[in-house]
Order: structure tokens, then sequence, then C-alpha cells
């Protein structure tokens, strides 16, 4: 089925220097929405960046029918703009939509969407090495409800803003053994809203404490790593990559996936299993050079130069020869289209 996307007049452009403002505070010019209602999606449409007019009573406010992506788009060194793995981001996108109970999205729908808004608001994508489009394509429930049930109609939407380091400096993070970010059976997969707003406590003490993150660990024992934060976790053990195998309680990263296949064919020696938090404390100290950092679009790759365990803080490697910026500028290298894009990860728009 093809989806036609309308567009609105465009507005006077107003972009501006945005490289030293924080994350996410800047929009572009438009922004992308379409309603589901009737099982039907209608309505795709591209306007000027507004304010949304919503019910008091939408059931997105009240029962936690939300579900988000998180995609950049590049400006290459020949001037053309890519979208950076649609597909893989899509898949993902309508798994979590799935575990919501929302509706799919077609795959027309969604990257026509972002094509279509990424061309109109082409002016916005930075320039430099660090520099991107952030994309933020979400959907929400909008029936007009008070009632615990799965909404029948919804809203999907696209919007963007200029991104750049999201991480400046290599993080302090420590191990969390109390909270729980996600259980066995729960929506810890799924990119879901209601995931961040449960981690916030125990990232708001960490923060009180001189952290900038904490290290997930199982709900069961509190000994295995997962996640941190906004982002994967993964280690340079000695030569050895390792990071936890994907669960119901850890996200799909889509930059996870990229660096391990980068690591993969650049013959780096992989491994995806379990690790326990203590494994890192045994090497760390006996003196094993580790490498750890956190792996995700926003961050990309956000190296951590400390680690708290049961209260003893441990350094880890972040010298300029540590082979996390080796997989960072492998990866940086084919979005700005100066290395081969053998995995056909670049939508050239």
């Amino acid at each position: 089925m093809e989806h036609t996307i309308s567009i609105s007049a465009s507005r006077e452009r107003k972009v501006r220097d945005t490289s030293n403002m924080p994350f996410g505070v800047q929009p572009t010019e438009h922004m992308f929405m379409a309603v589901y209602r009737e099982n039907t999606w209608e309505d795709a449409r591209i306007i000027p960046f507004s304010n949304l007019q919503m019910s008091p009573l939408a059931l997105c406010l009240h029962y936690g029918q939300t579900v988000f992506e998180g995609m950049k788009a590049f400006l290459m060194e020949d001037g053309g703009i890519n979208i950076f793995r649609p597909d893989k981001h899509y898949e993902r996108f309508n798994k979590s939509l799935e575990r919501m109970c929302m509706p799919s999205v077609p795959k027309e729908l969604f990257v026509g969407a972002l094509r279509s808004l990424v061309q109109l608001d082409a002016g916005w994508v930075p320039e430099g090495e660090h520099g991107s489009l952030y994309l933020r394509p979400f959907m929400i429930a909008t029936e007009e409800r008070i009632g615990v049930k799965i909404s029948d109609e919804y809203l999907f939407m696209v919007v963007a803003t200029p991104a750049f380091q999201y991480y400046t400096q290599p993080l302090k993070i420590r191990v969390e053994t109390e909270y729980t970010r996600a259980a066995d059976g729960g929506t810890g997969a799924a990119k879901c809203g209601g995931n961040y707003g449960a981690a916030f406590y125990p990232s708001k003490l960490a923060r009180e404490a001189g952290y900038d993150q904490v290290i997930w660990t199982d709900s069961k024992q509190h000994e295995y790593i997962e996640e941190s934060g906004t982002m994967n976790l993964m280690f340079f053990i000695g030569d050895t990559l390792v990071t936890p195998p994907l669960s119901g309680t850890i996200l799909d990263g889509v930059t996870r996936d990229s660096l391990l296949t980068l690591a993969k064919g650049a013959g780096m020696k992989v491994e995806v299993r379990p690790v326990r938090y203590r494994e890192l404390q045994d090497a760390l100290e006996h003196g094993v050079r580790l490498e750890a950092f956190g792996a995700g679009t926003a961050a990309v790759i956000a190296p951590v130069a400390t680690i708290a365990i049961e209260g003893k803080e441990y350094s880890c490697y972040t010298g300029a020869d540590a082979r996390m910026y080796q997989l960072r500028d492998m990866l940086l290298r084919i979005r700005k289209g100066s290395d081969p894009d053998v995995h056909k990860w670049n939508y050239i728009i």
C-alpha cells in the first residue's frame, strides 16, 4: 500500500549555529505526523514544527503506550546525506510496538517519513566530524478515554534536532546492585517510555553521588551486567571485545550491532556472553588492561574512565590508542562515506 505524504508550505529557514546547544533542545523547522484510526493509517503529512493539541483523556498520558526510536542522518564527504541503518531501526521499532500492543507502521510510511523530513530540513544536518541530525520517530496512544485498555487510535510522528557529542568527557559510572531496570518477561527489550521513567530514580541517586550513570545488573542475582543508562555496554578485556548477549532485558542496540560487525570484520576477537561485574573487578585488580564504553545512537561510543564496584573505584583505560576509538573511527568513516559501505547501512537521500 502506497502512502502519500503531504508537505505544507515551508517557513523561512532558521538554521543557526547549534554546536554549543544542549542535546535535543533545538528542533528543525518541520515534523512528520500520521494518524491511525479504524485500523488504517491516514493523513500522513509534514507540517511546520508546532505544539500538539491533545485531550487530557488521551490514553498515552495515563497508561504508558509510548514507543520511540533514535536514529541519525549524516552529511557525507561528497555533500550527500545518509540516514544510517533505517531497516534495522524499523525492525526494532515494530518489535517495540508489538510488545506494547500498538499497531505496526508500514515500512514505506516509516522510511518515507524519514526521507521526506530529512530532505526538507537538509540544511539542518551539521557539518564536522561529530555532527549529525538526530531523528526521533515515536508513537503515542491518543484515544480519548479514561479506562485501562489498549488504545484504538494513535499518532505516529518524526521530529529532528541537530546533534553533536552526547558525552564530551569519559564517564564515571557505578555498578547498581539494588535497583532494577528490567526483569525477565517485562519490557526491557522494548524502546518504550516507561523503561526510561522507571530508571530515573536510581540514576538520580548515582548523579548525587558523583557518577554519570549506573551499570544495570540482572534482576534476579544482581550479578550479571546488562546496560548503562541510554547505552549498551561493551568491554575490551585484554585484546577481546566482550558484551552481554541480547535478552528480554537488554535493548537490541543498532550501534552495538554495528560495532560487533565491524570488530569481527577487522579480525578482532569477539565474545558475546554473560559478563559478571566481578569479572571486571578481578581484571582491574590484577592489572589487566580493560576498556569500558557505552554504545548507542546518541552517544555513539562513550568511554568509561571510572567504574565503582561495591564502593571502590577502579580506573579503566582511555588512552589515545584504545581499541574502542578504532571502532568509533571505522563506524564514522562509513557514515561519512570515506570508507566503502560494504554492509549497505547508509540510506542515501
